[in-house]
């Protein structure tokens, strides 16, 4: 009896000693802790709510990383977030300057409000290229190309800029040249010499050989007016050829304005100044269309009749610039 009761008890002894084995290396695991929650509303610098705006939660371990939108009213909400953790949020979205927020921790069953999220408007880098005084007479002058009386009859030499950038001797002697290239020029003196043709003046032969003669002196006038005065001159003594558009103030100065410029210019340096290249232009343009008359009507007194044509052509240009024509010289 003794021997079975002695044997019972090693038994149990060895079971014990089996069961603590296995139960000694394995740790005890308690309950899992509780997600923590992340809520927040996304805002502008004046309060206002920015929709859609992409929210980031962040720590050490990328894979852990979750993102969110915000909603119509700026609210953004994350779940499940694991505690015990060092986080930090992120907002992005078009047109305002990213934000970030200082790290946290959480903690368990944590209801964690995000504050303080407001978004500034982005910064916008602008470039500004410093053009040269050439580059911007060169942009002045396309526009001007563009000026047509009627969409036909060419009105380049206006300008409109109160400060107009000088034209340099290159830019003048282009738009001499854009001028008497224009088709409409060139009508126009084939329909002046037309005119004369059929007023028989000059004294010219009939039929197309004086029609040839009055087509002659009628484009050596033109072109020798254009380019000597508006181009030569004007390049040798730093004027501008142009006429300026005043389209202010009492219409007393706007016409004395318009009447003084077969007289008064402007000098590249912008002051106003003797027309020596318009008078001069009128001068030569007589001077070379005399040359093509008949020997019996040239002289001096048709160098002078020219010249004064030449100056109640200016004023009547400036006088419709005033206050016939639209801004532009568009109708």
């Amino acid at each position: 009896m003794i021997y079975r009761w002695h044997a019972r008890i090693v038994c149990l002894m060895v079971a014990g000693l089996f069961v603590h084995a296995r139960t000694a290396g394995q740790k005890v695991s308690g309950p899992a802790a509780q997600p923590a929650t992340v809520v927040g509303t996304v805002l502008d610098v004046n309060g206002g709510v920015v929709p859609d705006a992409t929210v980031i939660l962040s720590n050490s371990n990328p894979d852990e990383q979750l993102t969110t939108a915000s909603d119509s009213n700026g609210f953004f909400q994350f779940t499940s977030v694991p505690p015990g953790q060092n986080w930090h949020a992120a907002v992005r979205t078009r047109d305002f300057a990213d934000w970030k927020s200082k790290t946290f921790t959480l903690v368990p069953g944590q209801y964690f409000l995000l504050a303080g999220v407001q978004l500034k408007l982005a910064t916008v880098e602008v470039s500004v290229t410093a053009l040269t005084p050439e580059q911007m007479a060169t942009h002045e002058v396309r526009i001007e190309e563009k000026q047509r009386v009627l969409a036909v009859i060419p009105n380049f030499y206006v300008v409109y800029d109160r400060n107009p950038a000088p034209l340099t001797a290159r830019l003048k002697f282009h738009l001499a040249l854009k001028t008497l290239t224009d088709p409409a020029t060139i009508t126009g003196f084939i329909l002046n010499a037309t005119i004369y043709q059929a007023a028989h003046y000059p004294d010219y032969r009939e039929g197309l050989e004086g029609y040839g003669q009055r087509l002659g002196s009628t484009f050596a006038g033109g072109y020798s007016n254009v380019m000597i005065g508006n181009a030569l001159l004007p390049s040798i003594l730093h004027q501008d050829p142009r006429y300026f558009y005043r389209g202010t103030g009492t219409r007393r100065s706007r016409l004395l304005h318009a009447i003084s410029t077969p007289w008064l210019c402007y000098g590249d340096d912008g002051r106003r100044e003797i027309n020596y290249s318009g008078i001069g232009g009128d001068l030569a343009s007589g001077a070379i269309a005399n040359a093509y008359y008949p020997s019996d009507q040239r002289g001096a007194g048709l160098i002078l009749k020219s010249t004064l044509i030449g100056a109640g052509g200016r004023i009547a240009n400036g006088l419709l610039q005033e206050f016939a024509l639209r801004r532009g010289g568009k109708e």
